[in-house]
């Protein structure tokens, strides 16, 4: 607790917040750090609660290094206020405190395909506002990618039951190991009365690498493993391909498990991974390797066949190359691949009326709206993988375009 103050007292409290301004969702963090210094708590809790619902969750998984705190006027200094650490005393003190009104009217039923970040994003908000919430849900707990991709260490599960918890107190009606597509169809919920349908199923195929090898038994994809860490057995080197936050996060796992060495394979250099700095950083305390510069070219019974890479400037412009006679095997007991991934195809093999883009991804307008009447969606399934907190700004707008659709079509008076 002491240090959470010392932090909140270091805020300059500028009356043009640029930590305020990098954030997403436009946290109110000089307004909610006044409020807790000031002996009011609760009341901070509830402003950022009401501004994002998940901002429990985003104090905790949020890159604040690329937002609010990488905004913050004291970085020049190299030392920002550690807003996430305030967030999270403040959210998780209100989390508990929290006694939402349950206000449900049973006409106005609401479809939420997904209880990822988007899901619960919408369910609260449209609830709040009256509407009678039914999430599908494909696994037995909610939480989508939050439960299913981030490590406990990161984001503990019982942050997730409590969310769980508070939806159901305002009535929120979940059902669990539902698959909505080839059971249940849009067209079923529709005929079932519900006004309209919310679609955040995330994304949650992984992108194979097409090269040889991808099938053999030692070799498993990341967004997999995470699911369910515990029922694998990788042996006592693990070598992962990719260099995104999900590789980091699979990496710090693995090491948790009964593993000796965890390396990083990775095509290019430790400058260029899309993995945030502060993931990294931590990956390497932990004790992951990288193997930098070196293409997978081929996986098999003894580990990864790769090339080795440079970077070479051809007319102005950086590229990357293999080298010549540089090929050889990382050996491994186990490869996992982290090298992205895509939506099911469940819902739109059985709809007709959802476009989808060259990606798979459901195709919307700025407001959430599919091409077809009433379906809306957002989060990962629209705008590939991306993070929590702005899956929470898109999904907010989404909220609005919903509730705005059912007024207008249902009970606006002429």
């Amino acid at each position: 607790m002491q240090h959470i103050i010392e932090e909140a007292k270091r805020c300059l409290q500028c009356k043009n917040a640029q930590c305020r301004k990098g954030c997403p969702v436009n946290t109110p963090i000089n307004e909610a750090i006044n409020m807790l210094l000031n002996g009011k708590i609760s009341e901070a809790g509830e402003k950022l609660f009401l501004n994002n619902p998940l901002s429990v969750v985003c104090a905790l998984v949020c890159p604040h290094e690329k937002f609010c705190e990488g905004n913050c006027v004291l970085a020049h200094k190299g030392n920002p206020i550690h807003w996430s650490s305030i967030e999270y005393y403040i959210s998780n003190y209100y989390l508990n405190k929290i006694n939402m009104k349950s206000n449900i009217d049973s006409n106005k039923k609401i479809a939420i395909i997904g209880s990822g970040p988007a899901g619960i994003t919408i369910a609260f908000i449209l609830a709040s506002r009256g509407y009678d919430i039914t999430i599908f849900e494909l696994r037995d707990k909610i939480g989508g990618v939050l439960r299913y991709g981030i490590p406990n260490f990161r984001l503990p599960n019982e942050i997730l039951d409590r969310l769980e918890e508070k939806l159901i107190n305002i009535g929120v009606k979940i059902r669990p190991n539902t698959l909505i597509g080839p059971v249940i169809t849009i067209d079923d919920i529709f005929r079932d009365g519900y006004k309209a349908i919310f679609i955040g199923t995330g994304v949650w195929n992984p992108k194979p690498l097409r090269i040889k090898g991808e099938s053999l038994g030692h070799v498993h994809y990341a967004i997999d493993y995470l699911k369910n860490p515990d029922v694998y057995d990788l042996g006592k080197k693990v070598c992962i391909i990719g260099a995104g936050n999900v590789a980091m996060d699979v990496a710090r796992t693995v090491l948790r498990k009964d593993v000796n060495e965890v390396h990083i394979m990775y095509r290019r250099g430790e400058e260029d991974m899309p993995a945030s700095r502060h993931e990294i950083e931590y990956a390497k305390l932990e004790g992951v390797q990288f193997e930098f510069y070196k293409m997978p070219i081929e996986l098999n019974d003894k580990g990864v066949k790769y090339l080795e890479t440079k970077k070479v400037n051809e007319d102005g412009e950086e590229k990357l190359v293999t080298i010549e006679n540089s090929e050889a095997i990382f050996e491994s007991d186990s490869i996992i691949i982290a090298a992205s991934q895509g939506p099911k195809a469940n819902i739109i093999s059985y709809t007709k009326g959802i476009e989808i883009n060259q990606f798979g991804l459901v195709r919307t307008d700025e407001y959430g709206r599919t091409t077809r009447e009433g379906v809306f969606a957002s989060g990962d399934v629209v705008t590939g993988a991306k993070t929590v907190v702005e899956a929470v700004r898109f999904s907010k707008k989404v909220a609005d375009t919903i509730d705005q659709y059912v007024q207008d079509k249902y009970y606006k008076k002429y």
